[in-house]
């Protein structure tokens, strides 16, 4: 696995782990558009511990997949198409 291949595989994994983080602890609002919001944004969204336990859980399945590569535990290399020999 290139440098390259490895910082796309971490971006992708960060987004989607993201986006699974994202509703926890979330409550929404006691007083419908009492502030300014709509009804059903949260009150505390908390953005920053979100973002922080993304990038540990995002890590750690990099770490994961980045082992299977390597190890050829799953022959990942195999599944590619070679470029022919010219």
């Amino acid at each position: 696995m290139t440098i390259v291949t490895g910082i796309a595989m971490y971006a992708v994994i960060w987004w989607i782990v993201l986006f699974a983080v994202l509703p926890w602890g979330v409550r929404p609002t006691t007083e419908p558009g009492g502030r300014g919001q709509m009804a059903g944004a949260p009150e505390k969204p908390m953005m920053g511990k979100k973002v922080l336990w993304t990038t540990l859980a995002a890590a750690v399945v990099w770490l994961i997949i980045f082992g299977i590569v390597q190890s050829d535990f799953l022959p990942v290399r195999d599944a590619l198409p070679m470029p022919s020999p010219r």
